[in-house]
């Protein structure tokens, strides 16, 4: 087991992430439906999978699970869903998704950043709060909290993660120069006072990771998770080479130098041509459960992606 008290988690530990042997993808839909963009976040004993549906016609819903912290595979979907749905006229009014769930220390209350996709505007980031029922959300305001409106965002500012240190939130979100999947793809920052989430300002140095400058990441980095240690902050992403995703790890303490793990690519698609992951995985959330780590990540086979999980066991 991981002891999540040591003064800084090695790099092995994020290298050891094995798919759990039964159970695969945890949450899933009949193609050409998809089931990704999965978070979760938990609560006393109970593990909140916020989750995404990928319609048909590319529309996004927003979608809620449960499960006990002692069986994360044994998930009960909530009667409501969808819980969150695109607005009539807003920015977001043919998507949302993409939706990273935290505590907020300074009112205790729960907020989510998510994807936010218009009609004729691009991807952007926008903010939901709840009180405390994970399945109960609502818009804290009806225009993005972080705008798509530099060149390196000219398509997109969009896939948030968020880490909280002290009162400053840090959120890491995807910068779209093209509208491309697969290209034109980095890695922002960008920060707000716990006090207002709102209130978000933009790293100036932005785009402040943009690879390794290996092959595997070559050619685009996106849906960037963030996760606090106790001496870094760690980010997986996703990585490019131009034909397949695979997932990565970089350490940093002050969002202006990553160390990339020795070990990266840190989590590949399965050699199971038959898996639902085989053709690329992305979407890396690291939760704590425990005295251990989960990793939630959305796995792709022909043109769909479904949630999948991993945990570090002791082989």
């Amino acid at each position: 087991m991981v002891d999540t008290r040591k003064a800084a988690i090695p790099f092995e530990v994020f290298a050891s992430f094995k798919r759990i042997e039964t159970g695969n993808p945890i949450i899933s839909l009949p193609p050409p439906l998809w089931a990704a963009a999965t978070h979760a976040i938990v609560i006393d004993e109970t593990v909140h999978y916020i989750w995404c549906k990928r319609d048909i016609g590319i529309r996004w819903l927003i979608m809620h699970a449960t499960a006990p912290t002692d069986n994360l595979t044994d998930i009960t979907q909530d009667a409501r869903n969808p819980i969150v749905e695109p607005s009539a006229d807003g920015f977001d009014d043919d998507a949302v998704e993409y939706p990273f769930p935290f505590l907020n220390p300074a009112d205790d209350k729960f907020y989510m950043y998510y994807r936010g996709k218009g009609k004729t505007t691009p991807e952007q980031t926008g903010l939901l709060v709840s009180d405390g029922d994970m399945g109960e959300w609502r818009r804290v305001q009806h225009t993005p909290v972080i705008s798509a409106d530099t060149e390196h965002e000219q398509h997109g500012s969009t896939h948030p993660s968020v880490a909280v240190e002290g009162d400053t939130i840090h959120v890491v979100y995807t910068g779209k120069a093209t509208r491309s999947f697969g290209e034109g793809l980095t890695m922002c920052h960008a920060t707000a006072p716990t006090s207002n989430p709102a209130l978000v300002t933009k790293n100036p140095a932005n785009p402040v990771f943009k690879g390794s400058g290996q092959a595997w990441d070559s050619q685009a980095v996106r849906e960037t998770e963030l996760f606090k240690g106790p001496q870094y902050f760690h980010v997986i992403y996703g990585g490019y080479d131009g034909e397949v995703w695979r997932m990565g790890h970089v350490r940093t303490r002050d969002f202006q130098t990553f160390e990339p793990n020795p070990y990266n690519p840190i989590f590949i698609p399965s050699d199971d041509p038959n898996a639902f992951d085989c053709d690329g995985v992305l979407t890396g959330q690291i939760f704590e459960v425990g005295d251990t780590y989960a990793m939630l990540y959305a796995g792709k086979k022909g043109q769909e992606w479904q949630t999948g999980l991993c945990t570090i066991r002791d082989d």
